[in-house]
């Protein structure tokens, strides 16, 4: 099965997702983009890296429900540490500069795909959200770094609410470094990444660097910590039915005597 496709263009390494319908999260394509980030930084002639998708109308949908929904404790804490450890160890360990390139809905699991670039590119039309809480399970790894970026109160109305919102808000809040129109979308992200490449290559590689030491704030044990929260979670009787209804296309039930 393809999960995404890589090229080099012009030093720019490419990867864009592509595993139909709507690039769900598995850990086999997770591996594969752990992968392709890896291999983007072994090649000395890449100086810049795209993450993309070549689905219209879907960046990255999240994670597999069905597939979560099947899967054992021990099963879900290998997908949790493949996407919020191992990728956000694949980032951190670049020496070239990411961009996510956003286009269409970037929900749950695939907001943490793409803010775990250096920078994300989102087309006008783009919507994000964290829908996690309304089918039982929670946004662990945004408690982390969310109210960093937006503020406590803000990060707490996206993350409880799960609510979708424009790329414009996004834009507004932080969360999304440049807008553009679809239509231009993926050549004006060529063009920044072309710009970032033109640096010095390895004053550039020292930078990011040095600014990602900077902003890590702990960020490697509050990973771990975030794991352990979304298994704990995924194990309750509130995950249970709104994994199902979610599967299912019906409103969930949630039982009013059950207690933290």
């Amino acid at each position: 099965m393809t999960y995404l496709r890589y090229e080099v263009r012009d030093r720019i390494a490419e990867i864009h997702l592509c595993h139909a319908p709507v690039n769900a999260l598995d850990v086999h394509m997770l591996d594969a983009l752990i992968a392709a980030l890896e291999r983007a930084n072994a090649d000395a002639n890449v100086r810049a890296v795209l993450l993309a998708s070549d689905l219209p109308g879907r960046f990255c949908a999240g994670l597999d429900m069905k597939k979560l929904m099947a899967s054992s404790p021990s099963e879900v804490h290998a997908l949790l540490t493949r996407l919020y450890i191992k990728l956000y160890d694949a980032q951190f360990n670049l020496t070239k500069p990411s961009i996510s390139v956003v286009s269409g809905a970037v929900r749950g699991g695939g907001m943490t795909v793409a803010i775990s670039s250096d920078m994300i590119v989102a087309a006008s039309n783009a919507t994000f959200g964290y829908p996690e809480i309304d089918v039982g399970v929670l946004p662990a790894i945004h408690y982390a770094h969310l109210p960093a970026i937006v503020g406590k109160h803000r990060a707490f109305d996206l993350l409880f609410t799960g609510r979708t919102f424009s790329a414009q808000e996004a834009h507004r809040l932080g969360l999304v470094a440049r807008v553009e129109e679809e239509t231009q979308l993926l050549a004006h992200a060529r063009h920044l990444a072309q710009a970032l490449a033109s640096k010095p290559p390895q004053v550039l590689a020292m930078g990011r660097r040095a600014f990602v030491f900077a902003n890590d704030n702990d960020y490697r044990r509050k990973l771990a910590t975030a794991v352990e929260v979304f298994c704990n979670a995924a194990a309750t009787p509130d995950a249970a039915e709104g994994l199902a209804a979610f599967v299912d296309k019906r409103a969930p039930v949630w039982n009013d005597a059950q207690t933290p």
